[in-house]
């Protein structure tokens, strides 16, 4: 039944009430998860006015009073991930002035906590939308820069060539709204599930979000889409629900998508960390060229400190003082003196 939860649905990963006092702390500001490990073992924190001795200790931030020198701290907000499965005629937004129905409206859920959706589905498309009241993991989810994969299901009118395929694996030009002028699609990932005479499917991967893209790409293609379906977003996949069905996240894949939506984000700085260095050292040096035209090789690579020149004064230099330029020299000496001799004894001969 649409907007009902599924029987399947499994319990949210914070409904365990049991959780280690150093991750309660940590999420409450106090200090990094070490950090609080060490004030626990100090003896500086306590829990229902009974000082904590060490660890492991397991707390209930809902019901317990945990104090850190004697101040109570701030109960960590709970939030809620859930997954539904977005049927067709419902529309992404909070609020909507033509009256259409809301995808927010299919679920009911007993907290009565305010969501809201990690990006948007168009109203005839349908498939995976997930809700959240976590802004911090929406943003990661949804900017553009963390480049978090979403797979589609996507079945086009007429058969779609390899020629094309290719075409949109390296993306194609659409108009950009923002920019105001037309720019070039990300590359993205594409596969031909099925393809006959007047129909294609395909599997489309993409790693942006644009305004209705891949419609707006098909059509460029002349392939109208006939369904489109969001099957994953990130490591998740749409699975164990019907149309209309929501469920919340599983601890598994509650840590999986936290994990993705970080390693993205540090893929992301370090990329950027790398390219200001190499733009730094560019600049630095210059490029190098040979006979006024620029090398083919990378200069930065090129670029470097100056091998030392095998000149014979530079080789004078440092071993005109050794040991070896000690003994040259005393050969030399003695030659000269063996010369002296040989004409004091022909001297002495004459005489």
């Amino acid at each position: 039944m649409i907007g009902m939860p599924t029987s399947r649905a499994p319990k949210n990963p914070e409904s365990n009430p049991k959780v280690r006092i150093q991750r309660v702390l940590a999420e409450a500001g106090v200090a990094s998860r070490r950090a609080c490990e060490a004030l626990v073992e100090e003896g500086a924190v306590s829990v229902n006015g009974r000082v904590i001795q060490g660890l492991p200790c397991f707390v209930v931030p809902e019901s317990d009073n945990i104090q850190v020198h004697g101040r109570r701290i701030q109960k960590p907000r709970r939030h809620y991930y859930i997954m539904l499965f977005k049927p067709r005629g419902f529309v992404c937004t909070a609020s909507d002035p033509e009256g259409r129905k809301r995808a927010l409206d299919l679920v009911d859920h007993p907290s009565g906590v305010r969501l809201f959706s990690v990006g948007r589905l168009d109203i005839d498309s349908s498939g995976l939308l997930l809700l959240t009241d976590d802004g911090e993991l929406t943003n990661r989810l949804t900017h553009p820069s963390y480049e978090v994969h979403k797979g589609y299901d996507v079945s086009v009118r007429g058969r779609v060539e390899e020629e094309e395929v290719e075409r949109l694996r390296n993306g194609l030009y659409l108009s950009d709204r923002k920019k105001g002028t037309a720019t070039r699609t990300a590359e993205s990932g594409v596969t031909v599930l099925r393809r006959d005479r007047d129909r294609t499917r395909l599997y489309v991967e993409l790693r942006e979000g644009r305004n209705r893209q891949i419609r707006r790409l098909m059509e460029r293609l002349g392939h109208p889409v006939k369904k489109l379906r969001r099957v994953r977003f990130g490591p998740l996949k749409l699975k164990g629900l019907a149309v209309g069905e929501w469920r919340e996240l599983t601890p598994v894949e509650l840590g999986t998508l936290r994990r993705a939506s970080t390693a993205e984000a540090r893929r992301v700085i370090h990329r950027a960390v790398v390219e200001k260095r190499k733009k730094a050292k560019r600049k630095k040096t210059g490029p190098v060229t040979v006979m006024g035209r620029p090398l083919k090789a990378d200069p930065v690579k090129r670029a470097g400190k100056p091998k030392p020149t095998r000149s014979g004064g530079s080789r004078s230099g440092p071993k005109s003082g050794s040991k070896f330029g000690s003994k040259s020299g005393s050969k030399s000496g003695g030659g000269r003196s063996t010369g002296t001799r040989g004409r004091k004894s022909s001297g002495q001969e004459r005489r």
